[in-house]
């Protein structure tokens, strides 16, 4: 399978970050394609859904995630990718605002990996450590479970810690960058990501986007690689 993947492509974006404008709902929508032919038959696509919503007592956010590829390989046609991830996180917003409790779930469909399915339930402590009109961090830890099933039909089902970091960075007027780290430890396996992305504006709500995803998995099959990447170069537009 091959782990590397460059998309270029149109995106549908609210904004990154913006601290002075505080929006109760904002949704990012996000395609990428690619197709060559000739010498080499490849089709690549790539969608994701983002949801924000930001009430009086709770900050939620909401993902919904696609990638397929196909290759022609010795002139016959394969699927060499074909991923679909969904998660939500709900934070309850305590007397201080910036403390809160949340609780999240999250299910992954990986065709190439190790596992049918992925699934985990977490809850615990979520804090926005600061917010400023040039960036903001926030990090959230707590106990959960995860659940999978091997190719083979074993179900498989641990206890976990889940660790997650959001830094986001308002380099200029035009310039955004943004960095996501999670993890789940657990006994038969620790899950890991980490999505990294720049954003430049180029004219008015258009801007040219660089992001790298990195899926990391400790316990996999003899014949799967532990590490996934995933590279992106997209045009973006804004809506609001």
């Amino acid at each position: 399978m091959n782990k590397s993947l460059i998309f270029i492509g149109l995106c549908a974006a609210g904004n990154v970050f913006a601290a002075d404008e505080v929006k109760p709902f904002t949704m990012d929508g996000e395609f990428g394609y690619i197709a060559t032919t000739g010498n080499t038959e490849t089709t690549s696509i790539k969608g994701k859904l983002s949801v924000h919503q930001e009430l009086t007592q709770w900050s939620n956010d909401f993902t919904i995630e696609a990638l397929y590829k196909k290759d022609e390989i010795s002139g016959v046609e394969q699927t060499t990718a074909q991923k679909y991830f969904v998660s939500g996180q709900g934070n309850y917003k305590l007397e201080n605002p910036d403390h809160r409790i949340f609780g999240f779930a999250s299910y992954e469909d990986d065709k190439f990996s190790s596992f049918n399915y992925q699934a985990t339930l977490a809850a615990g402590w979520s804090q926005k450590l600061w917010e400023d009109d040039k960036s903001q961090f926030n990090y959230s830890i707590g106990p959960g479970y995860s659940f999978s099933e091997t190719p083979d039909g074993e179900d498989q089902s641990s206890l976990i810690v889940r660790a997650a970091l959001d830094y986001q960075w308002k380099i200029s007027d035009t310039a955004n960058f943004k960095q996501l780290l999670s993890t789940e430890v657990g006994s038969d396996n620790t899950k890991s990501k980490s999505e990294t992305s720049v954003s430049a504006q180029i004219s008015g709500g258009v801007s040219l986007k660089v992001s790298l995803i990195l899926d990391h998995n400790s316990d996999v099959a003899d014949d799967i690689d532990n590490l996934d990447t995933q590279t992106a170069v997209t045009l973006v537009y804004s809506f609001f």
